[in-house]
C-alpha cells in the first residue's frame, strides 16, 4: 500500500484550516455574535494548540509508534472539525478549534517521521517534495477556496461548509490509516540499518518505536506551556492594543522556554542531542523559522490590502492572487531535480527571488498597473516559495541523524508555525505604521523583502557549509 496519499491529504487539511477561516471571520462574527477576542481565538486558537504540541508529539511518536500517534491525532482532528461545523456559540467554536489544533499537532511530526522510516531511501526525496508541494498549495489556496465556497454556497450553510468540506476527507484518511500497521510490519526502526542498501527492511517487526526511554515529562510540560504562552499574546496583542497581560505572558513564556532549554542537558531529553549539535540541522531549523516569518504574513496582508485598499471582494482578491499558489505548485515540482543537481543552492536562489519580487511589488502598489502587475509578480514569488518549501525539508532531514528524526520532525513544523505567527504580528505592526492601506502595505512589503534577504543569507551559509 502507498502511504503517501494518506499523509499528503492529511497535511493538506491541516494547513488549509490555517488560512481557510480567514475569509469566513466576518460571517462567523455576525452569525455567532462573537466579540473581538472570540473572533481572534477562532483564527489563532488552532495555531496555538497546533504549534505547542509539536515537540512532545514528535517524542511520543518515537516512544509509542508514528502510526499510532498519526491515527490518534487524525481522530482528534476529525472530532474538532465536526464540532467546528456544528458550533452553536462562539465559545463552543473556539473550543472546537483548539481540539482541531491538538489533532494537527499530534499528526504533523508523524508525517515527516513516516516518510523517513516507512519509505525506501530512493523514494524519500520525492515524497518530501510532494509534501512541500502540498504545504505550498494548501497554505496559499485557502483564501481562494474559502472565497469560492462562501460566494457560491451550494448548501446554504455559509461558513459551516468550510469545516464540513474537510470531514469526508478526514474520515476517509482515518479509515485508510487503519491499513498502516501492515506497512509497519515491514519497517525497521530509524536507528536500525536497512537490510539492503537503499531499501527498507522486509523483516517482520512491530510498529517502530526507536527509543523506549522514558518521556521527558518536565521538558514536555515546559515546552508545550512555554510555546502556548508565547504564541497567545503574539496572536492577540496587535488587535487588542497590547494590554499588560500580553507582556506578562510573553515574559513568563520566555522564562519557561529558557528553563526548557536547561532541562535538555539532562539524560533522556525531549530533543535528541544530535539535533542541537548538528550545524546543518540547526541552520535548517532557523532557516524555516525566518522564512516563514515572511510567507504567511505576505499572503495575509496582501488579501487584507486588496479588500481594504482597492476595495475588492474576497473572491476577487483571491482570484487576483491565484497565480501565487499555481506557481508554487509548479515550483515544488521542479524542486527535486534542482536539489539533486545543486544541493541546497536552490534555497538561496528561491529566497532571493522572492525578495526581488516583493521589492518590485512595493514599487507598483497604488499605481494604475497594479492589478495585472501584481498577478504577474506573484508568479516568481510563488515559484520561489514552491521550490523553497519542497527543498528545505529534503535538505534538512537528509542531514539529520536517524536517531534524531523524531525531534527534527517536531522542530521543523514548530519553527514553521512559530515563524508564521511571529511574522503576521511583526508585519501587521509595520502595516499599521502607514497612514492608509497603500502606504501601510508598502511598508509591510519592505519588511517582507528584508526577511527573505535574511533567509537567502542563511541558506547561502547552509549551502557553503554542506559543500
Amino acid at each position: 500500500m502507498n502511504i503517501l496519499p494518506i499523509l499528503l491529504s492529511t497535511t493538506f487539511m491541516q494547513l488549509l484550516d490555517v488560512t481557510l477561516v480567514q475569509v469566513a471571520l466576518p460571517s462567523i462574527t455576525r452569525d455567532l455574535h462573537a466579540g473581538q477576542g472570540a473572533t481572534q481565538l477562532v483564527l489563532t486558537g488552532y495555531t496555538l494548540t497546533f504549534a505547542s504540541l509539536l515537540l512532545i508529539a514528535a517524542r511520543l511518536g518515537d516512544r509509542y509508534g508514528y502510526r499510532r500517534l498519526f491515527r490518534i491525532g487524525l481522530a482528534v482532528f476529525t472530532v474538532g472539525t465536526v464540532g467546528s461545523a456544528l458550533a452553536p456559540t462562539a465559545g463552543f467554536l473556539v473550543l472546537a478549534r483548539l481540539v482541531e489544533g491538538m489533532g494537527s499537532g499530534l499528526v504533523a511530526p508523524q508525517v515527516f517521521s513516516l516518510i523517513q522510516t516507512a519509505l525506501p531511501v530512493e523514494r524519500r526525496a520525492r515524497a518530501l517534495s510532494s509534501l512541500g508541494a502540498t504545504m505550498a498549495v494548501a497554505s496559499l489556496s485557502g483564501p481562494l477556496l474559502g472565497g469560492v465556497l462562501l460566494t457560491v454556497d451550494p448548501t446554504g450553510l455559509g461558513w459551516r461548509l468550510l469545516f464540513l468540506a474537510n470531514v469526508p476527507v478526514a474520515l476517509l484518511a482515518l479509515v485508510a490509516s487503519g491499513k498502516l500497521p501492515a506497512i509497519a510490519a515491514r519497517t525497521p526502526s530509524p536507528s536500525a540499518p536497512p537490510a539492503h542498501p537503499g531499501r527498507s527492511s522486509l523483516a517482520t517487526c512491530p510498529d517502530p518505536v526507536p527509543n523506549r526511554d522514558r518521556i521527558d515529562v518536565l521538558g514536555a510540560i515546559l515546552a508545550a506551556t512555554g510555546l502556548a504562552l508565547f504564541i497567545l499574546p503574539l496572536s492577540l496583542g496587535r488587535d487588542t492594543g497590547w494590554p499588560p497581560w500580553t507582556w506578562l505572558t510573553l515574559a513568563i513564556a520566555i522564562t519557561l522556554l529558557a528553563l526548557f532549554a536547561r532541562t535538555q542537558r539532562r539524560p533522556n531529553p525531549l530533543l535528541h542531542p544530535s539535533v542541537l549539535r548538528d550545524r546543518p540541522a540547526r541552520a535548517g531549523i532557523l532557516l524555516v523559522l525566518i522564512f516563514n516569518a515572511g510567507v504567511p504574513s505576505l499572503t495575509y496582508l496582501l488579501l487584507r490590502y486588496l479588500q481594504t485598499g482597492p476595495g475588492h471582494t474576497p473572491l476577487t482578491a483571491a482570484l487576483l492572487t491565484a497565480t501565487y499558489p499555481v506557481a508554487a505548485a509548479l515550483g515544488s515540482r521542479l524542486a527535486p531535480a534542482l536539489t539533486r543537481r545543486h544541493g541546497s543552492t536552490p534555497l538561496t536562489v528561491a529566497a532571493a527571488g522572492i525578495a526581488a519580487a516583493t521589492a518590485a511589488l512595493a514599487a507598483i502598489i497604488g499605481t494604475p498597473a497594479e492589478p495585472w502587475a501584481l498577478s504577474l509578480l506573484l508568479i516568481p514569488a510563488g515559484l520561489g516559495f514552491g521550490v523553497f518549501t519542497a527543498a528545505v525539508y529534503t535538505v534538512v532531514l537528509a542531514r539529520t541523524h536517524p536517531d534524531a528524526i523524531g525531534s527534527a520532525s517536531g522542530l521543523l513544523p514548530t519553527a514553521q508555525q512559530l515563524g508564521g505567527t511571529l511574522g503576521i504580528t511583526l508585519a501587521g505592526l509595520v502595516f499599521a505604521v502607514g497612514a492608509d492601506p497603500v502606504s501601510g502595505f508598502g511598508y509591510a512589503l519592505g519588511y517582507e523583502t528584508v526577511v527573505f534577504l535574511i533567509s537567502a543569507g542563511i541558506a547561502l551559509g547552509l549551502s557553503r557549509g554542506s559543500g
